[in-house]
């Protein structure tokens, strides 16, 4: 089927309208960086204060990053196709309403469901931003505004971890704030934008979305999840449900790749992934967000149960990391426009990330804090040189038709890496804390009972079985950034394999190049 294409209001913005119309996008960004960060220091208090379990601690992140992962890629295949300004609003008011349901859930479960809802707002999000800045800056201009994009996601991940902290630590908020706070800067970000955002109107008709296709990606990747953070606790490797839930999720995805092989408008193009530079950037995507997300988010933990500091100090510990992030991406950003070369810069990284997580892979809860600062300096640094520069090599491989999908679909890998690298390590952490406190309980001459463990309230553990407790988790914390570690060497061999190139300094790639199927018909 071929499909009528539509282009209203393609005049090419002024330099005032895109610095405008970026302000209002590095907000939505920072309102969706802050969703996630916000709440890192402040997990430990909420799962207590709903009585939750380490395994709903995992999935209270996991959830995010799963809806966000399963919607990803229909968000940036609708932004090839329809007005992006609509887009990003709508991404916006569901962020909105799903922070406000989060605000007042009243059991752990409630809360992993609210914040799955904010997810699909968290990945439209995610792919919008891109999309859209892509549509006003070219390739070779933008390694400077990711820049910008990484001193926005720095502010928001060293602010958020704080502003939680903040929020739980005074008496008369209470950790409800960290959902409600979002709220506030989202509808403002949802009027800057309203009044500075313009950009092309593309509209196609008797155009399909591969709903199906979105929709078994979701479903096998859920009960891949599903089975990684109750394998070898509830059930183990070797039983009915492991055969049923990986057999299944094999199946589902199998079904889903001879979906996208026949839609029409797939949510994630096949052609795309195949391209050299596309595919190689995915499994580095792929690894950074299982290492980045999968380590990152354990960190307030750490500090906390493992080392006992307060949600506030646990914010201002993870200061370091965010700096790195901070410096490494717009130093980066600026020296790639500079030479219009990126291929060294997301090598050196991805480097730099191993080191970093190797490092942290020694600590135990009496490590000294300096090292752990350290570690997580070369940690942010390889996540600022890595992170955004893949999708940016991306992006310069595609026409500007096709930069909705091309962006979503490494966004949506890394999102992907960020869900499994959460729930994996989240599980080994469980079972490495259980371990570590029966062994600790026993010692001790204290009864060990089925549920070691399993209770992150502090509060109402004995003194004695709370020190125990807080040294298992500071000692377990060391085996998954090990893991981290491991997955991280993966980014470097595909960084290591990237055709060296030159940033295009046009918009779209050049009129000389095969131009695409369908009939183009352009609007004023």
């Amino acid at each position: 089927m071929t499909a009528t294409l539509e282009k209203t209001g393609d005049e090419p913005m002024t330099h005032r309208q895109t610095l405008e119309a970026l302000s209002g996008l590095l907000l939505v960004l920072f309102v969706a960086m802050l969703s996630a960060t916000v709440v890192s220091t402040a997990l430990p208090q909420i799962i207590g204060a709903l009585d939750g379990s380490q395994t709903q601690y995992t999935w209270v992140v996991t959830a995010t990053l799963l809806a966000a992962t399963a919607t990803t890629p229909v968000w940036g295949k609708l932004a090839d196709l329809f007005d992006k300004k609509l887009l990003v609003q709508v991404a916006i008011v569901i962020f909105i309403l799903g922070s406000i349901v989060a605000g007042f859930a009243q059991t752990a479960g409630q809360l992993i469901a609210a914040r799955a809802f904010q997810g699909i707002g968290v990945g439209g999000l995610q792919a919008l931003v891109q999309v859209a800045i892509a549509a006003m800056i070219p390739p070779r201009e933008r390694g400077r505004y990711n820049g910008y994009l990484g001193g926005v996601m720095a502010l928001a991940t060293v602010g958020g971890p704080l502003l939680g902290g903040v929020i739980v630590d005074t008496d008369w908020l209470g950790w409800r704030w960290c959902f409600f706070v979002g709220v506030p800067v989202a509808l403002v970000a949802l009027a800057v934008l309203q009044f500075t955002l313009h950009l092309p109107t593309i509209r196609r008709r008797n155009v399909r979305i591969d709903y199906l296709g979105a929709a078994l990606i979701a479903a096998g990747v859920s009960l891949l999840l599903i089975w990684i953070s109750f394998v070898d606790d509830t059930f183990g490797w070797l039983s009915w449900q492991t055969f049923a839930m990986v057999g299944g999720s094999v199946v589902v995805l199998a079904a889903a790749v001879y979906v996208e092989t026949r839609a029409t408008e797939p949510v994630v193009p096949l052609g795309i992934v195949r391209e050299r530079t596309t595919a190689l950037a995915i499994v580095g995507s792929l690894a950074v967000g299982m290492a980045m997300f999968g380590g990152a988010v354990f960190l307030g933990q750490y500090f906390q149960i493992g080392r006992g500091y307060t949600p506030t100090e646990a914010g201002l510990l993870t200061i370091p990391m965010m700096a790195g992030v901070l410096v490494a991406s717009i130093v980066a950003g600026r020296m790639i426009t500079r030479s219009g070369r990126i291929k060294p810069y997301i090598v050196a990284g991805s480097i730099t990330l191993v080191v970093g997580f190797a490092l942290l892979g020694t600590i135990d809860h009496e490590t000294h804090m300096w090292f752990v600062a350290l570690a997580m300096l070369l940690v942010g640094t390889g996540v600022g040189m890595t992170m955004q520069n893949l999708v940016l090599a991306v992006q310069n491989t595609v026409s500007l038709r096709d930069i909705g999908a091309a962006s979503a679909t490494v966004a949506f890998f890394r999102s992907l890496g960020g869900a499994v690298g959460v729930s994996v390590l989240g599980a080994v952490l469980a079972r490495h804390v259980k371990d570590g406190i029966s062994t600790g309980l026993a010692d001790a001459g204290i009864p060990v009972s089925g549920s070691a463990g399993d209770s992150l309230n502090l509060n109402a553990l004995p003194a004695a079985v709370e020190t125990i407790v807080r040294a298992a988790y500071g000692d377990a914390t060391g085996h998954i950034f090990l893991i981290s570690a491991a997955i991280a060497v993966v980014s470097v061999v595909a960084a290591l394999l990237l055709r060296p190139v030159t940033l295009r300094t046009s918009l779209d790639l050049p009129s000389n190049m095969p131009a695409p199927t369908g009939t183009e018909e352009r609007v004023g």
